[in-house]
């Protein structure tokens, strides 16, 4: 672990403090930027230290602008982060209010109580007004207003939630009727937390128009979850959105995109004007700023780093949690770990596959390039040839993509030994984390990852790739440096074919020839907690620090 002295920690210091000061008159005057050095440097040098309670107890208001939110409209692992750190921070003692669009294709049956709240929302676009409606229900205890544009657009009766090819103006449409809901209904949030390119403008919005008419209490927190999709597109959202200063907002230092000068880019947008940004982990913070994961932002993002932190997601562990799922065969936990292999048998038992001595490894999750189809298709022909069973449970986006894993499973049809499930069921994933030895994420970048830490609470030892969140959470058996009681499964560092076998030679043949010290690699992962508890208390930290006092 990497530790400051006191001197070396004031001379950081005194140092960031002159960076910052330079940074700020780079900023947008619009934009209150005010940055304490020594908490971006507890953010990067003290990114793997365990979190400390403290007695003190903040009361916030906080309003989460959002694309997704579990369960009523999910599509990644965005809707996990806005239900699951929602409810950590009420649980926590702060107000917290969730805004989304009112898609038709939201999961009406997870929301109670839904009612209209408010009714005459005129939101301004285009230099005319669109007239919206905005819901209010619960989900699941959280409360949740959902806007509904009366509009020719049908910007929300899509019956999708993306891959429209108006997506941009979809969502700076949201942006502008979240912030207009906000004015006209008197809500005044210390904290305004977005989330992704699709809520990039919303800090824009507030620092150059709405904080003049009088919301100038908020401050905003950005969430970086995946800088592949950023946002961006033409001048034209500029002028439905009232930022008509052309000049001003097509800058390097606001919106105007890094490599094509004729667009803007929705999330520079919000990394610029927000007080605040966070990544899913802390690897990945590193990532984005130090290699080509940033995809084309590196400037912008080394201009704000002294903004920029990472904090790692947490777990629904009233969700995913072996002792109290309803989803699987038989519960278990660390003293009872025996009862996993009832769960093993019933899944053997559901995909047809031989009851025999056999480790079983599994995959679970989107298929996309972002996951590493080679290597997810090359560890199914790996483990079946050494000794192994494999199950995978998922779907693709992509069509080519999805074709050869049909041809793939067309290959291991009655094989006795394989099964392949292209279609993806949550409840059916219970059970495949229940039943499964080992779990493989071979991504090719990983933000944070949700599989490798549902993996570990369920004793089922992950394989991946050190990228991102994977590395910050799973320790190698053999190499990490740490106590073996911390380490929790196996790590490989290259993208290719030799890479996942090293790792999955290791850990196949632990599993074979020294079973005890493989359970207690089960056991160690089981002990981790990777709860919403600790990312609500690094939140709340940010909150504090940002929040107008």
């Amino acid at each position: 672990m990497f530790r400051l002295n006191v001197e070396a920690r004031a001379l950081v210091v005194n140092r960031i403090s002159r960076r910052i000061k330079a940074l700020k008159r780079q900023q947008p005057r619009s934009a209150d930027f005010d940055i304490d050095p020594a908490l971006v440097i507890g953010y990067w040098s003290g990114r793997n230290r365990r979190t400390r309670r403290t007695r003190k107890t903040l009361t916030m208001y906080i309003a989460m602008l959002a694309s997704e939110c579990a369960p009523v409209a999910k599509v990644g692992g965005l809707a996990d982060v806005v239900f699951g750190l929602g409810r950590e921070l009420e649980i926590r003692g702060n107000s917290v209010e969730i805004i989304l669009p009112k898609y038709d294709c939201l999961r009406y049956d997870q929301i109670y109580d839904l009612r209209l709240s408010f009714n005459d929302l005129w939101v301004p676009w285009y230099r005319q007004s669109v007239h919206c409606s905005v819901f209010f229900g619960f989900v699941h205890g959280r409360k949740c207003f959902f806007i509904e544009p009366h509009s020719e657009h049908n910007f929300f009766h899509r019956r999708m939630f993306y891959g429209q090819r108006d997506d941009d103006q979809r969502f700076a449409f949201f942006c502008r009727a979240a912030l207009e809901f906000m004015f006209k209904s008197q809500k005044h949030p210390d904290i305004i937390h977005c989330h992704d390119w699709q809520t990039g403008l919303a800090p824009v919005l507030l620092y150059e128009i709405y904080q003049h008419l009088g919301m100038r209490h908020s401050r905003v927190c950005y969430t970086l979850h995946n800088l592949q999709h950023q946002g961006v597109t033409g001048e034209h959202i500029l002028r439905a959105t009232g930022l008509d200063r052309h000049s001003h907002f097509f800058h390097h230092d606001r919106l105007q995109d890094n490599f094509n000068r004729a667009a803007i880019n929705m999330m520079k947008g919000g990394i610029v004007y927000s007080n605040f940004v966070t990544t899913v982990s802390p690897h990945y913070a590193w990532e984005i700023m130090n290699t080509s994961q940033n995809y084309g932002l590196g400037q912008t993002l080394y201009v704000h780093r002294n903004k920029i932190g990472g904090i790692l997601n947490g777990v629904d562990y009233d969700v995913w949690n072996p002792q109290t799922d309803h989803h699987i065969p038989r519960q278990y936990g660390i003293e009872s770990l025996e009862n996993k292999y009832e769960n093993k048998r019933a899944l053997r038992q559901r995909f047809w596959l031989q009851e025999v001595f056999k480790p079983l490894v599994c995959y679970v999750g989107r298929l996309d390039h972002q996951k590493g189809v080679p290597l997810i298709t090359h560890a199914v022909h790996y483990c079946i040839r050494n000794g192994c069973q494999f199950v995978l449970l998922g779907t693709s986006p992509d069509g080519q993509i999805g074709h050869h894993f049909w041809r793939l499973k067309q290959q291991y049809n009655d094989h006795p030994d394989c099964h392949l499930e292209l279609g993806f069921n949550e409840d059916l994933s219970h059970m495949v984390y229940a039943g499964a030895d080992m779990i493989i994420v071979p991504s090719l970048f990983e933000p944070c990852g949700l599989t490798q830490l549902i993996g570990l609470k369920y004793g089922t030892v992950p394989v991946v790739r050190a990228t991102g969140g994977l590395a910050d959470t799973v320790f190698d058996a053999n190499h990490a440096e740490r106590p073996f009681q911390e380490r929790n499964g196996y790590v490989f560092n290259d993208f290719n074919a030799q890479g996942i076998e090293s790792a999955l030679h290791r850990a196949i043949g632990l599993w074979y020839s020294y079973p005890k010290y493989f359970r207690e690699l089960m056991v160690n992962g089981m002990r981790y907690d990777f709860s919403w508890n600790h990312p609500g208390y690094h939140y709340l930290r940010v909150y504090d620090f940002i929040r107008e006092k």
